[in-house]
């Protein structure tokens, strides 16, 4: 008999889990949903209200190493109207992208120290690309040109305006030059802060030497230069 019960226990677990997975999926739809479209307001009603919708904070084993800034320009057109109604948007705005190693990624199988010499080989992982943050709000020249720019144009413009800012300061911060010049600057911060441990032990003229992937597919048998202490990589660096 109770052979006899459990296929019928089996499939009651089965559909339980279901179940449960299914209401799990949709609450989390239903937050996240409530979160990004549901307006907020007071609880007697009225207007919509400026309010903090969500937060979170979480840790991170990343270390900044560069930041590049500048000003960008970003150009839409929108047509409606079978043709008739054009309208055309010039927005320049401020943005930054950041860059980003993750020092978690650095294990003991990925430093080298060399007593005689003095040395520490670090193999870091490569820089990461952050996402370009375009600073909307602080648009230095909005021009809108058109006959007659409707309300869902004028969101229509905006909208593109941001996005194509957005992926020409990401193509810039990706570009091989900016990539390079991340490369050092991430060099230089690592280099600080695997010194100042060393220094700590007793060895202030320790070399440090940083290196990323790219850098270690280079043609066999070419040698770092180990002759150039911490000081002489620090003074280069600033």
């Amino acid at each position: 008999m109770a052979t006899d019960l459990m296929p019928a226990v089996r499939r009651w677990l089965v559909v339980a889990a279901i179940l449960l997975a299914s209401g799990g999926i949709a609450f989390l739809a239903y937050d996240r949903y409530r979160e990004r479209y549901a307006v907020t307001t007071p609880a007697e009603g009225g207007a919509p209200i400026t309010a903090l919708i969500s937060a979170r904070l979480s840790g991170a084993s990343t270390l900044k190493v560069a930041v590049l800034s500048g000003t960008v320009q970003s150009t839409a057109s929108d047509i409606r109207g079978f043709g008739w109604l054009r309208s055309d948007q010039v927005v320049k705005m401020p943005f930054t992208v950041d860059y980003f190693v993750d020092v978690s990624r650095i294990g003991a199988r990925d430093i080298e120290w060399s007593d005689r010499t003095g040395t520490l080989i670090v193999k870091a992982p490569d820089i990461t690309v952050a996402r370009a943050n375009v600073d909307e709000a602080r648009r230095s020249l909005v021009r809108t040109t058109g006959i007659f720019v409707t309300r869902k144009a004028a969101e229509e413009l905006a909208l593109r305006t941001s996005i194509h800012a957005t992926d020409k300061a990401d193509a810039e911060a990706a570009s091989p030059a900016r990539i390079a010049q991340a490369r050092e600057l991430a060099r230089a911060a690592l280099v600080k802060l695997y010194a100042a441990p060393l220094r700590a032990l007793g060895h202030a003229n320790a070399r440090v030497i940083v290196t990323f992937p790219p850098e270690r597919r280079r043609i066999n048998g070419e040698q770092w230069d180990v002759s150039r202490s911490v000081e002489d990589v620090l003074n280069d660096r600033s």
